[in-house]
């Protein structure tokens, strides 16, 4: 999947994956990470998502990654915040003191950029990438982060009905996906209201992943 096709979607504002709250399956299952306030999070593919909001709300720190930069200007002109904004190699990092965006290719960020982080939370990004480029993501994650905790949220329909994305990652992909690095638990699975798009039946699952060892 190019880029461009998720740079179009932000300059035509066809953003509905953009929700309108805090995700309710981060809210109901986001104390399973474990995590005290001022424990900083990652956010792959962020865009300019309230989830965000929620967790500095609550005392977190927050880094992300995301390819529009329109996306995460208007996060910070949302928090009502200035950020001061660097060039990063190949990335520009858009900072204040609680709240790290590097705005570019997630590929081409680093874990010595990125700095230390205490657990994922992983709603959109996943599901965004074509089954190929979710291969190369997860692998690329787990080395940036050094199998961090993770809360992650798929999706799990039948993708003949509907073109992703989001896409469908089955229970069965997720597993090859990361079960060699990580404890996996499925601890939710809701179906979502009206059908993804209004147009096919599906289920949201919330999966925790624990380090092994």
């Amino acid at each position: 999947m190019e880029k461009s096709f998720w740079l179009e979607k932000w300059q035509r504002s066809e953003i509905g994956f953009h929700n309108p709250e805090a995700h309710p399956l981060l809210v109901e299952h986001f104390s399973r990470l474990g995590l005290h306030p001022g424990a900083r999070l990652f956010l792959p593919l962020c865009g300019k998502t309230l989830d965000i909001h929620w967790l500095l709300a609550r005392g977190f720190r927050v880094a992300g990654a995301e390819l529009s930069e329109m996306a995460v200007q208007q996060l910070f002109e949302e928090l009502a915040v200035v950020p001061d904004v660097t060039e990063q190699g190949a990335l520009k990092r858009y900072r204040t003191e609680d709240l790290d965006i590097f705005v570019g290719d997630i590929f081409q960020l680093q874990a010595e950029v990125l700095g230390p982080v205490d657990a994922i939370y992983d709603r959109a990004a996943l599901v965004a990438l074509p089954e190929q480029m979710r291969v190369d993501y997860a692998a690329h994650l787990q080395r940036l982060t050094g199998c961090a905790p993770q809360l992650l949220i798929s999706f799990d329909y039948d993708q003949s009905q509907l073109p992703g994305p989001p896409f469908c990652v089955n229970d069965e992909e997720i597993q090859r996906l990361y079960r060699d690095e990580y404890q996996l638990q499925l601890v939710d699975a809701v179906d979502v209201r009206g059908g993804l798009k209004g147009r096919v039946a599906a289920r949201e699952k919330v999966w925790l992943l624990q380090p092994d060892g």
